[in-house]
């Protein structure tokens, strides 16, 4: 009776250990309690049940860590967490890693610094570990992982949830013109992505023009600084989680090849210019000239292009060749947008393009002029020649 009440006073044992009066094992308190299933005494007294609910007094860190990712952006967070074990900061005695496959940066990094490294899918981890960190990892991670780790798995993810649920938060932020977004941290739920309660968030304002490589890379950063932050006072942070409103939540499906065919008739400058800054850099925005798929590079912006001596307005997917400034502008829904480069089997650019494809495909037509022609939608190619239909349809706008 002494001990227990030595062992109360020193650790605040959870109340559910209290009533019990379970004896200690090993360090381990077990319940027969529907929804206990075990405290971890180390040193204090961990309650861990469906809603994973702690003592006042959980023990903190130094954490032994298992981290799940794979790309640039894992990367940043496992920089920082293996840069604080090797300081010996208090905060990581421990770090392992677990990786899809072993050609990816997160594997190489892991390799480089010593840290061992757990193929997927995971078995038993023997109860080596307080915390799962998961950052750009790509799987569903089920109940049975989830619960070999007393202090969950936490999730670095680039958006402010519930906004960009999904793989991709970072390009749909660009891609749809969002103003603000920034950095969550959020506990995993069993087969389920982005939807767990919210330990930490922080704001960042959206620089102008910014890419989705540019944007990645701040949040990497962002993200890495805030999970140290995180685990530093993960007790306190989970005991005052948050649930997701799921009003608001929008979802950031993966980039595909798809989404970079131009509809000129449909999309706005504006519109061009956040596609190429959020997927340009992957996957090169196309269209249509003479049946062939047309890769448009080193986008410039909107363009300034006189009208003057034109009796009617151009249709979009028209093209203008600038000698002055060696762009190619297109003309879209409300203006026209420029780039230097093209690709038609190989790279070309705008001068090279327009001398050796185009002036040569409509010089012999004497109802166009040979600056301008047609670039088509992709849902314009059913036609059995798209160039005739090209040429048909500009000189009926041209003078």
């Amino acid at each position: 009776m002494m001990m227990w009440n030595h062992l109360k006073m020193l650790s605040r044992i959870c109340t559910c250990c209290m009533q019990r009066r379970q004896r200690m094992s090993f360090g381990l308190w077990r319940s027969n309690q529907s929804n206990n299933r075990y405290c971890r005494q180390t040193p204090g007294c961990l309650v861990v049940d469906n809603k994973r609910c702690y003592s006042s007094s959980s023990p903190g860190p130094p954490w032994r860590i298992l981290f799940f990712g794979t790309d640039d952006f894992s990367v940043e967070s496992l920089k920082l967490l293996t840069s604080s074990r090797s300081s010996n900061d208090g905060l990581v005695e421990t770090l392992e890693v677990v990786t899809l496959s072993s050609n990816v940066p997160v594997n190489r990094f892991a390799v480089q610094n010593h840290l061992p490294v757990h193929t997927w899918p995971l078995g038993d981890l023997g109860g080596r570990f307080h915390v799962g960190v998961v950052v750009s990892f790509g799987c569903l991670l089920r109940e049975g992982l989830i619960k070999q780790f007393p202090y969950g798995i936490l999730n670095v993810h680039p958006s402010l949830l519930p906004r960009w649920r999904g793989p991709a938060p970072v390009f749909h932020t660009i891609l749809h013109g969002d103003t603000a977004t920034g950095v969550s941290i959020m506990q995993i739920r069993p087969d389920r992505f982005d939807v767990g309660p919210i330990l930490h968030q922080q704001l960042y304002q959206v620089p102008e023009r910014c890419t989705a490589d540019q944007l990645g890379d701040t949040l990497a950063t962002m993200g890495a600084h805030l999970l140290v932050d995180t685990l530093k006072t993960l007790c306190e942070r989970t005991a005052n989680k948050r649930e997701q409103n799921h009003i608001g939540a929008t979802s950031a499906p993966k980039i595909n090849r798809s989404m970079s065919w131009l509809v000129w008739e449909e999309q706005t400058c504006d519109d061009i210019d956040r596609l190429f800054r959020a997927i340009g850099s992957r996957v090169p925005l196309r269209t249509i000239w003479a049946g062939k798929t047309i890769k448009l590079l080193d986008f410039v912006g909107k363009c300034h292009i006189s009208l003057s001596g034109r009796r009617r307005m151009p249709i979009p997917g028209s093209i203008t060749y600038q000698k002055e400034s060696n762009i190619l502008a297109v003309c879209c829904k409300d203006g026209w947008v420029g780039f230097k480069t093209v690709v038609l089997q190989k790279r070309l650019s705008a001068a090279d393009f327009y001398n050796g494809y185009l002036h040569k495909s409509i010089s012999n037509i004497s109802n166009l002029q040979p600056q301008e022609w047609l670039f088509l939608s992709r849902k314009d190619t059913m036609e059995a020649h798209p160039l005739k239909d090209s040429v048909k349809r500009v000189s009926s706008t041209l003078p």
